[in-house]
């Protein structure tokens, strides 16, 4: 636990949420809780902001006076790899993938529990943290810090990948759940494990970002959506990262 405060120390969220009281609530219990804190009560100056500041996370509420939480997302996702959670007070599935493809990393229904809140801002800071700290520990030879598969490069280290040299645009989840299948290439990984592994919490069999997030992957590394090569969908399985695609 002393890591982790000590890790939480540098971590710098910025909330996007037009109901000031439930943003100042929130701020003092994720400050209480070791985070850095900013608000933004408006869509309009959001985007700047999150250009400028480049803040660790973005908790971004999806209905917001003067510009939508979902264009948002996908306006700053040219210059933002950062995690975004986004908050519908919206029950309709369809907001939930709308957000995913826009961009977000993860959403979460509201009311929400501070708590709950802390506990995926932790899990998903954690992370992209110990993504790089594995990656310093090159040297030790327990994992390797970048996986080629032919014309498909992708670096743990640096967090990114590359398809015949050019560079992949992801997000960041998008590049937790790549890495993830790439590592395990050759093994099919269950919607359960994957769920576990990226965002801490047991699948409810019901959620659908894992297989939005593959949608969104395959064709960034050049896989036919239609008839994939490269992440195979396995009926009643999960999903295969095949090593020679």
């Amino acid at each position: 636990m002393d890591g982790v405060e000590q890790t939480n120390e540098s971590w710098r969220i910025l909330i996007v949420e037009d109901d000031e009281r439930l943003a100042e609530l929130t701020r003092e219990y994720l400050e209480s809780n070791g985070l850095t804190v900013s608000l933004e009560t408006h869509g309009g100056p959001a985007v700047e902001r999150i250009r400028n500041e480049q803040p660790d996370l973005v908790v971004l509420d999806l209905m917001l006076p003067g510009e939508d939480g979902l264009s948002i997302c996908r306006r700053v996702r040219p210059f933002y790899s950062g995690p975004i959670i986004m908050l519908t007070a919206r029950t309709d599935d369809l907001d939930q993938v709308l957000g995913l493809e826009m961009g977000a990393d993860d959403y979460i229904g509201k009311p929400v529990k501070p708590r709950v809140l802390l506990a995926r801002i932790r899990a998903m800071l954690r992370r992209v943290s110990e993504t790089a700290q594995g990656a310093g520990d090159e040297a030790g030879g327990e994992e390797p810090v970048r996986l080629q598969f032919n014309d498909l490069v992708v670096d743990r280290s640096m967090r990114e990948a590359w398809l015949n040299d050019d560079s992949i645009d992801l997000t960041s989840a998008e590049f937790d759940l790549l890495w993830l299948l790439a590592s395990n290439a050759g093994r099919v990984l269950s919607r359960e494990e994957i769920f576990t592994a990226l965002r801490g919490i047991e699948y409810d069999g019901q959620d659908r970002s894992i297989d939005v997030r593959v949608s969104r992957i395959r064709p960034k590394i050049g896989d036919d959506p239609i008839h994939p090569r490269r992440i195979k969908t396995v009926r009643s399985k999960g999903y295969l990262f095949v090593k020679e695609a």
